[in-house]
């Protein structure tokens, strides 16, 4: 059996790149005649490998010479982590942008002229309504838990009903923040949920706290910066398919509970490579430790272990690091 190729090189462009590496005097007509291929696929074949880099003319005639494979590989999984990196902060900021503009519109919009929005301001009237809503729910719920460690009397008041959901057979799926696998209480609810049938993974940062049932109904923060504000209902069909796809988005990319922390190929976790993103954007360090779940004291922890990893004795030379590694975002010229 033919074992796969290099990310992103077709098998006859693998088999042109070995043909290459073990007969280097060959040229295209060569390369053609060997391969029973025609000097067009092979061209084609040169082209992409070229993309590739993996490839280069040698500047005689209709030769191409094979770079060293360690070399050229390398180079093309530098191309595609730093486009993952690039599709990664758009899909970042895709959804903080759907997020804000989901709650604006409900905020702007008067509920007694809009169908399928209802605006609850008191606090005691959103928990009745999302006790209402868990104990309707016939076949899915699905919710994000920002904030970081749960209050233990919030863990309290939710356990019966999630308890009682899940026993009727209701699928439960919650994202909450990497921060609370460092608060037991936190771990030890959502483990209680999971030996239930729940679901639970975490993510560095969510968009908003939501709750969706049933494909049908959500509710969201007025104002995601201050829940206090109240809360929307919502049911219109669009929004709610939205809200699914941003939730699915979050979820792919969140990790489940007992999954210990994976650092990507430039040695980061997910929650320093938020945390590192925030602060290029100008928030405070308090702002992005509340964005992340973590105190203030934990992110500039987390700062002091960076810049000693990047050598660096300012925030302002750890800011040109960053750059310069490429810890955020793609360099210019990168393959797509």
């Amino acid at each position: 059996m033919t074992s796969p190729g290099p990310v992103g090189l077709d098998p006859f462009g693998e088999a042109v790149y070995r043909t290459m590496l073990l007969h280097p005097e060959l040229d295209a007509h060569g390369l053609a005649a060997r391969l029973e291929a025609s000097e067009q696929e092979i061209r084609e074949a040169l082209d992409r490998l070229a993309d590739l880099a993996l490839t280069r003319p040698t500047g005689s005639g209709d030769h191409w010479r094979a770079v060293n494979p360690e070399r050229g590989l390398a180079t093309l999984l530098a191309h595609q982590e730093a486009e993952a990196a690039r599709r990664q902060l758009e899909m970042e900021r895709s959804r903080a942008a759907m997020a804000g503009l989901i709650a604006e519109y409900a905020s702007v919009h008067n509920p007694t002229e809009q169908r399928g929005i209802e605006v609850i301001s008191s606090l005691d009237q959103v928990r009745d309504r999302l006790i209402q809503l868990a104990s309707d729910a016939t076949a899915e719920v699905l919710s994000f838990a920002p904030g970081g460690p749960q209050p233990a009397q919030v863990m309290e008041a939710s356990r019966a009903l999630d308890q009682e959901t899940l026993e009727r057979g209701v699928r439960m799926r919650t994202v909450y923040q990497d921060s609370v696998r460092n608060d037991p209480p936190t771990v030890q609810y959502a483990r209680w949920l999971h030996g239930l049938g729940g679901a639970i993974r975490t993510a560095p940062t969510l968009p908003l706290r939501m709750i969706l049932v049933d494909n049908a109904t959500a509710i969201v923060p007025i104002d995601p910066e201050d829940p206090r504000k109240g809360a929307v209902v919502l049911h219109s069909p669009g929004v709610i398919a939205a809200l699914r796809a941003l939730f699915d988005q979050v979820w792919e990319q969140s990790r489940p509970l007992g999954e210990t922390a994976q650092r990507d190929p430039r040695g980061l976790t997910g929650q320093e490579r938020e945390l590192l993103r925030l602060l290029a954007e100008g928030l405070t360090d308090e702002r992005a430790g509340q964005r992340l779940g973590v105190s203030l004291r934990t992110v500039r922890r987390m700062m002091a272990d960076l810049m000693v990893r990047m050598d660096a004795r300012s925030r302002f030379q750890a800011g040109i690091q960053v750059a310069a590694l490429g810890w955020l975002e793609a360099p210019e010229g990168a393959a797509t």
